[in-house]
């Protein structure tokens, strides 16, 4: 599938700032089937903008406003190319991505209650299986919800609340895997739904030993397939936020997103 992605973040500062320095993790990735056509990132007000490539391989665009400011606006645009579903043969994990994506977590803590929901549906000498059971069973048993948790709930919370966005299906899927000695990694990008309201969306890659990485997509019990976009890879939200930065001033900021999904 080919996608258009237009992704307007603006940070608005209720007095002058005099400095900003920026993070955005945005640009698609390009590889294991998925291709970024092109990819712009724009800043008003304008400043150099330069990149490095972190320790996940993920592409991040830093760039510092030093001129007084009081509300900063960087809009990506992106075109890209999605495969049918992902799969990545990588039958051994080095040891460093065994220790990164078995370790728990501030997000995806490896909690008693959390190891005890998830052995319930392990299936014996199946991680496979095991997976995808664990998968159905989060969907089956958080509901969706907007406000009722933020950016810093933690997979251990949600499972309380029974309730949370993305981000806390794809938290409680990472402590569930790892919980039973699965590697699983956090994926943030975009999710093509045919013209509805669009964020930003996480979801979970899960290794099976032998064959490779799998993805799952909790919130919505189904693979990853052609109407996902992925951005970057991580042990959690931590390591992938879209935006994060600081400022120097006395102002608060508020930030609002809009995101823009649709198929070419």
């Amino acid at each position: 599938m080919r996608l258009k992605i237009e992704h307007v973040t603006t940070f608005t500062y209720d007095q002058p700032i005099s400095e900003a320095y920026t993070e955005m993790c945005l640009r698609p990735q390009d590889g294991v089937g998925q291709h970024c056509l092109s990819f712009t990132l724009n800043t008003e007000p304008h400043d150099e903008r330069l990149n490095y490539t972190d320790r996940f391989g993920n592409d991040v665009s830093h760039f510092d406003v030093i001129q007084p400011h009081d509300k900063l606006m960087v809009a990506a645009k992106s075109e890209v190319l999605t495969p049918d579903f992902f799969y990545q043969q990588i039958l051994e994990l080095s040891p460093l991505d065994e220790y990164d994506y078995l370790m728990g977590t501030n997000y995806a803590p490896l909690s008693a209650d959390i190891i005890g929901f998830a052995e319930a549906q392990a299936v014996k000498d199946d991680p496979k299986n095991t997976a995808y059971a664990l998968m159905r069973h989060i969907y089956a048993t958080l509901q969706y919800e907007k406000g009722i948790t933020d950016v810093t709930t933690t997979a251990a919370e949600a499972l309380v609340l029974q309730r949370g966005v993305c981000q806390d299906f794809s938290h409680l899927m990472l402590s569930s895997c790892r919980g039973l000695k699965i590697p699983a990694r956090y994926v943030s990008g975009y999710l093509y739904n045919n013209g509805r309201e669009a964020a930003s969306h996480a979801w979970v890659d899960v290794h099976i030993p032998g064959e490779g990485w799998i993805s799952l997509d909790p919130t919505h019990n189904c693979e990853q397939s052609a109407e996902y976009v992925r951005v970057a890879i991580g042990r959690d939200y931590a390591d992938v936020p879209p935006t994060r930065g600081i400022f120097v001033g006395k102002a608060k900021e508020t930030m609002d997103v809009k995101v823009s999904v649709r198929a070419v």
